[in-house]
C-alpha cells in the first residue's frame, strides 16, 4: 500500500453522536444549526421549487430515514471506500495535499473524514429546515477561496473547483448502493434507497454550488 493510502484508510473517524448537540462536542469545525452560521442566500420556497423538479418526494424522504439505520454503523467502512477512491485519484487528493509540498495532510484528511462520517448521517436524517439550509451554504463556503482550509487550520490549495463536485456525485452514490443492501433490505427498498440518495446528494450540490455561480445567475 502507498503511503498516502495508508494515511487515508487510517484517518479514523471518531465517535458519531447521534444528536446535533452531542455531535458538534465530537467533531472539531462540525457546525450545523449554530446560530453563528451565516443566513442561506436560498429560502425554504427555493429549496421547495428544487425538490420539485428534481422530482424529490415524501417516499424519498421515507427511504433516507430507512437508510440511516442501516448506514449508522458502516460509515467507516464506507469512508474506507471513499478515502480509498481519493488516495487512487490524484486530481482529487490535491484538495487534501499541503499545497508546498504537494504530500498529503494527515491531519487534514482526519479532520475532513469525522465531518463526513457525520454528513452521511445528516443526510439520511435531513429535515430540510432553515438551519439545515444555512449548514449547506456553509459547506459551499469551505469547498471555495472563501472559507476552504479555514476550519482545520490546513495549508492546502486555496479551493476545490468545481467541476469535481458534481462529478463526485457518481462515485459517491454508486459506491454507496453496496452497503444499502448489507442489511436485509429488499431489492426494491435498496433501489428506493439508492435513488433517494442520488436526488440528496445532487440537491446538497446544487446548493453547495451558490459561491461558484456569480450574483444573480444561480
Amino acid at each position: 500500500m502507498k503511503p498516502f493510502q495508508f494515511i487515508l484508510l487510517s484517518a479514523t473517524a471518531g465517535i458519531i453522536q447521534s444528536s446535533t448537540a452531542a455531535a458538534q462536542e465530537a467533531i472539531p469545525g462540525y457546525a450545523y444549526g449554530q446560530p453563528t452560521l451565516a443566513q442561506a442566500p436560498y429560502t425554504a420556497s427555493d429549496l421547495a421549487a428544487l425538490q420539485k423538479t428534481m422530482l424529490f418526494s415524501d417516499e424519498d424522504i421515507q427511504a433516507l430515514r430507512q437508510s440511516k439505520a442501516i448506514l449508522a454503523d458502516q460509515t467507516d467502512a464506507i469512508l474506507d471506500v471513499w478515502y480509498g477512491f481519493v488516495a487512487s485519484t490524484p486530481e482529487l487528493l490535491v484538495y487534501f495535499s499541503d499545497a508546498k509540498t504537494g504530500q498529503a495532510d494527515p491531519a487534514y484528511l482526519a479532520a475532513v473524514r469525522k465531518r463526513f462520517a457525520q454528513w452521511i448521517l445528516d443526510t439520511a436524517d435531513a429535515r430540510f429546515d432553515q438551519d439545515w439550509l444555512n449548514w449547506q451554504y456553509e459547506i459551499g463556503l469551505r469547498h471555495t477561496h472563501h472559507k476552504k482550509n479555514k476550519t482545520d487550520g490546513a495549508s492546502s490549495v486555496p479551493q476545490v473547483h468545481f467541476r469535481y463536485l458534481v462529478g463526485l456525485t457518481i462515485p459517491i452514490t454508486t459506491t454507496l448502493k453496496p452497503f444499502l443492501g448489507n442489511k436485509g433490505a429488499s431489492a426494491e427498498e435498496v433501489e428506493k434507497m439508492h435513488a433517494a440518495w442520488v436526488k440528496a446528494v445532487l440537491l446538497q450540490v446544487i446548493l453547495w454550488s451558490q459561491p461558484y455561480i456569480r450574483e444573480g445567475a444561480f
